[in-house]
């Protein structure tokens, strides 16, 4: 044990536990899985792993990170993505600048690198800002989205690639399902999404 984790130990989101942010037993409980033939979520957006995106998104506490992705990865050792290249969903850059970071693209980089898949973090674009999506509901969440993204034109090269889109939360498709309509019409073929949780 290192001197700052005795000085504050760590203890589970969820139930308390000391030891870890998300503990084994917390974490159970909340797996998930594919919900259709092209999304992913690794978790049910509840318990321990609620708790710790709006630990990362909203409280900067960015120390969850390692924790999260070994859990992740974990669960993606025998996964179906092959030749896949990790797309993040891109923050505006004001809200990143408000932040310090953009959590997909945070989460993504380390996640990627773990299993071996190319990422490229600046694949998508986002041309505006946008209102925030929580608690909006479907018209409203889809045309507060619509032209947001853009495809950086370099890229045309990783049209070989199977596309995985990446973003923390999964609610109602809204986002992932925008950004794949760019990537389709920049001439993509096979775009999947992967989440943390929905």
């Amino acid at each position: 044990m290192n001197l700052l984790d005795f000085l504050f130990p760590k203890s589970c989101l969820e139930c308390g536990k000391s030891g870890k942010y998300l503990c084994s037993s917390c974490v159970e409980k909340v797996l998930d899985g594919n919900f259709d033939k092209n999304n992913f979520a690794i978790f049910k957006y509840k318990g321990v792993i609620r708790k710790a995106i709006i630990s990362l998104k909203y409280k900067f506490a960015t120390d969850i990170v390692d924790e999260l992705i070994e859990i992740c990865v974990d669960r993606l050792k025998s996964s179906k993505f092959h030749n896949v290249c990790l797309v993040p969903i891109p923050l505006y850059k004001l809200r990143e600048n408000f932040r310090g970071f953009n959590q997909a693209e945070l989460l993504g980089e380390k996640l990627a690198k773990k299993l071996n898949w190319e990422f490229i973090p600046d694949l998508l674009i986002r041309n505006k800002n946008t209102i925030s999506q929580v608690g909006l509901k479907g018209l409203s969440r889809r045309s507060n989205l619509f032209g947001v993204f853009s495809v950086r034109s370099p890229y045309i090269q990783y049209t070989k690639y199977n596309i995985l889109i990446f973003d923390d939360v999964y609610t109602t498709g809204s986002t992932i399902n925008e950004a794949k309509k760019v990537l389709l019409e920049a001439g993509f073929k096979k775009i999947y999404s992967l989440t943390i949780a929905r």
